[in-house]
Parts: structure tokens; sequence; C-alpha cells
């Protein structure tokens, strides 16, 4: 089976989620990438998996479920960060991040038979999971993050290495308001739509609680 691993950050106002303020608050703001990140560990913990790792920026807090290792970030770009949580795992691996909160654990649920990696692209042009059957860091590192094109050329890396790629579906991350409204219609019964939800309902509160 196969390694699963998430790279997060600590959910903190000022630090998670900048571009929903406004209209959120920065305390909303980090409310939200709180709920995001749970529903993630959550489809995480029921996929099936030899090791279950958070690669974490930050602290653990209530959050996080049992079952994972919680292992700290390196220093660095993006690109070092995710290739160091490849260069962590000695076999097959799969990565996301903390910003599709609508992911299932079916789409969690690979094994590489027939293939070498899998590759879930993104709405925004980047990519929500990276797999590889035999993890390699330098298939990431020099790729340009956060930008339009960055799925496009992490899918050419792949390709050039002479990599069988999986495609996975298209899923949306949650950047804007737009989006966080995207994609909570499309996972309503999770807590990133309840805590969203909550704020619609009261779009003039603090958003401090819990």
């Amino acid at each position: 089976m196969t390694t699963l691993l998430v790279i997060a950050k600590e959910p903190l106002p000022g630090r998670v989620k900048t571009r929903l303020t406004p209209p959120f608050s920065p305390a909303q703001a980090a409310e939200l990438a709180e709920a995001a990140l749970a529903d993630t560990l959550c489809a995480v913990a029921a996929a099936p998996a030899t090791r279950r790792v958070l690669v974490l920026d930050g602290s653990p807090g209530p959050w996080l479920p049992p079952g994972f290792d919680v292992v700290p970030q390196c220093a660095g770009g993006l690109d070092l960060r995710l290739a160091d949580a490849f260069a962590r795992c000695a076999g097959p691996a799969l990565l996301i991040g903390m910003d599709t909160p609508q992911v299932t654990p079916e789409l969690l649920t690979v094994d590489f038979a027939g293939y070498d990696a899998c590759f879930g692209p993104a709405e925004d042009g980047g990519f929500w999971a990276l797999g590889l059957a035999e993890p390699d860091p330098a298939l990431l590192r020099g790729v340009p993050m956060s930008t339009p094109w960055t799925g496009a050329v992490q899918r050419r890396r792949l390709v050039a290495a002479g990599l069988r790629v999986r495609e996975l579906p298209r899923l949306r991350d949650v950047d804007t308001a737009a989006d966080a409204v995207a994609v909570a219609g499309r996972a309503p019964h999770g807590r990133f739509a309840a805590r969203l939800a909550r704020y619609a309902a009261h779009p003039c509160g603090p958003g401090t609680g819990r």
C-alpha cells in the first residue's frame, strides 16, 4: 500500500488563507482553514495506507486525528518542501495539501498498478495531488509553484522522466471566497461547509468561536 502525505500549515490567523481576507476576517479565514484541514485529515484517515504523515509548518492541534506521524516541513520554497516530503518515503507515496476539503477516501485509494505516477490537476492550474510509485525528490525541485502553469510544468516533468501517469479528477482549491462557496457546495456535509454556512448566517460576527 501507499504512504499518504498531507502538507499543511498550522491554521493561525494571518498565516493561512490570506486571500480569503476580505470578505472574511483573519480569524474566520484561519477557522475555515482549520475546517478544511480537519476534513482532509478525516478523508486520509479513512483511506487505506501503510502510513499517514502530516508534514506540518507549525504545531499540531486538536484538529489532528490519531494515527498520523507529524514531521516538520523543511526550509525553502514549496518545491523544496514537497521534494523533502517525498524524500522521507521509502515506497509508494501520495501527497495532497489542505486546500481540497471535498477530497474523499475513494480519491485517495491508489495502488499504482500499471502506472508510475498519479497526478491530480487543480482548476487554478496547480495540482491537488501527486503520487509516485518510486518517490524521487528531483521530480519536484525547481518546479515553479503558485502559478497558473505549475500543474502543466509538474506533469511534463513526470512524462519527461518516462513515467506512466494516471490522471486523477480535477478539483478546485480553496483560495478565494468564490472557491470556498463552490467547494462547500460539492461537500455540503463536511466541517468546512458547516463553518462557511455559519459565517453566511452571521456575516457580522467576529468569527473567533470554535
